[in-house]
């Protein structure tokens, strides 16, 4: 990827801040970067003068914050929106072809949040069909003959591409982590609820995270600290230690996938990491099963009415979704609810008895699959957000055709901050290969 270079978020910030780089300087070299790398990308719903928009919305902020000591902590930042997330001023499609009317209402708490702090809307992400598995024109900027994942297929690839330094997604199950390892860039789920669902278009409630992209850690770091309530700083003084889930989960890697994950594990023991093997997850596949149910039966009462109404325009992998859906007994979904909090009382007894600090595993199979028909397999994310605990993909290195691959590291419930901080020195240790 050629054009400007992404500069460390944080670097970013205070020079947004402080008035060293000017906004409209800013947005000025953003646009050329837009102009050059977008039309292959198709990162972006479309929209007409973007960037007048942008740029009459950064003039109004520098209005309202003259002085750069009172400038709030993400002066200046545009934010790429998934769009599932219901902004003031634009269109709600969801990736769909129903009228946007249809999902028309208050502005996503996220984005209000985000906005009071001093982001500014860079525009509407491409998201497949309602966050699932009818993807759409987005492609991987390291080769736009591959996937950029899904289901926040426009935000991974956006910062990706450098062409807005964060970006929301959510994750229902793969989302946010496997999109952020094909397209080489830290994504971050947080502990389920972590961060309000208040205005984004729900998918399955009990199973929906919404979560952040960025270059680099302290950007997710940065972003999860305005958005999540109560954040507390964490100080990560001693190296923690991680654990591989080993049993019928890796099983679901492939060959390059698995090599990739021990070759950085190898990395990690050679400096200085203690790493142990621990048996989880020995009925995976339930796990996968009681997941997916959940999934269809709660997409199928989200979409009722819609459905109903707009069925045929629906993509048929979500008809297919909603259809299974409807066949499932409200004691069967009530049954699988019940999973959720029992894999993540059993992943945490685990890291107790065995005093892990941190999970870490492949963020998916292997690398983005060939074209765009696929978003790629969720499977290595799935039980990380079916018990809801925090994840980070952490990019590390390329496969031998230049795609990127990642690292998943997953930490306790609710201890999102010192996930990040352990994150951010891993990060150090594995390098920034870009």
């Amino acid at each position: 990827m050629n054009g400007f270079p992404v500069q460390p978020i944080l670097t970013l910030v205070n020079a947004l801040r402080s008035g060293e780089l000017l906004l409209r300087d800013y947005l000025d070299e953003l646009e050329a970067r837009f102009a050059e790398l977008e039309p292959n990308i198709h990162a972006f719903v479309p929209e007409d003068d973007r960037f007048d928009r942008l740029k009459r919305d950064a003039q109004a902020l520098v209005e309202r914050y003259p002085n750069p000591l009172n400038r709030p902590p993400l002066f200046g930042l545009p934010f790429g929106i998934k769009d599932i997330f219901r902004v003031d001023g634009f269109e709600t499609r969801a990736g769909s072809d129903l009228p946007p009317e249809t999902f028309s209402g208050r502005e996503a708490r996220a984005v209000t949040i985000l906005k009071s702090a001093g982001a500014l809307v860079m525009g509407k992400a491409v998201t497949t069909e309602f966050a699932y598995f009818g993807p759409g024109p987005s492609r991987n900027p390291h080769n736009t003959d591959h996937t950029p994942g899904g289901s926040s297929s426009g935000s991974a690839a956006a910062v990706a591409a450098g062409l807005c330094p964060i970006a929301t997604g959510t994750q229902t199950i793969g989302s946010i982590v496997r999109p952020a390892s094909f397209c080489g860039i830290v994504g971050f789920k947080p502990s389920y609820e972590r961060i309000s669902r208040s205005g984004v278009i729900p998918l399955a409630p009990s199973l929906d995270h919404v979560g952040v992209f960025a270059s680099d850690v302290a950007g997710v770091e940065l972003a999860a600290s305005v958005l999540c309530p109560d954040w507390q700083l964490a100080v990560a003084e001693m190296k923690p230690v991680l654990g591989i889930p080993a049993g019928e989960y890796l099983d679901h890697a492939t060959p390059d996938g698995l090599d990739h994950f021990e070759e950085t594990c190898r990395s990690l023991a050679n400096s200085g990491y203690t790493i142990k093997q621990v048996r989880a997850m020995n009925d995976f596949e339930k796990t996968v099963a009681r997941h997916q149910l959940i999934l269809a039966a709660e997409a199928a009462q989200v979409h009722a009415q819609w459905f109903a109404e707009y069925g045929h325009l629906y993509h048929e992998a979500t008809v297919e979704l909603i259809e299974r859906g409807r066949r499932i007994s409200v004691g069967e979904l009530a049954e699988a609810l019940n999973g959720r909090q029992q894999l993540q009382r059993e992943l945490t007894s685990q890291m107790d008895e065995h005093g892990l600090d941190l999970w870490i595993c492949p963020p998916a199979p292997g690398a983005a699959p060939h074209g765009l028909e696929s978003t790629g397999d969720p499977v290595m994310n799935l039980p990380w957000t079916h018990s809801g605990l925090p994840t980070v993909n952490l990019p590390v290195g390329f496969d031998e055709d230049g795609l990127p691959m990642g690292l998943q590291v997953a930490g306790r419930w609710y201890e999102d901050e010192a996930l990040l901080e352990w994150s951010a020195q891993l990060e150090l240790s594995l390098g920034r290969q870009a």
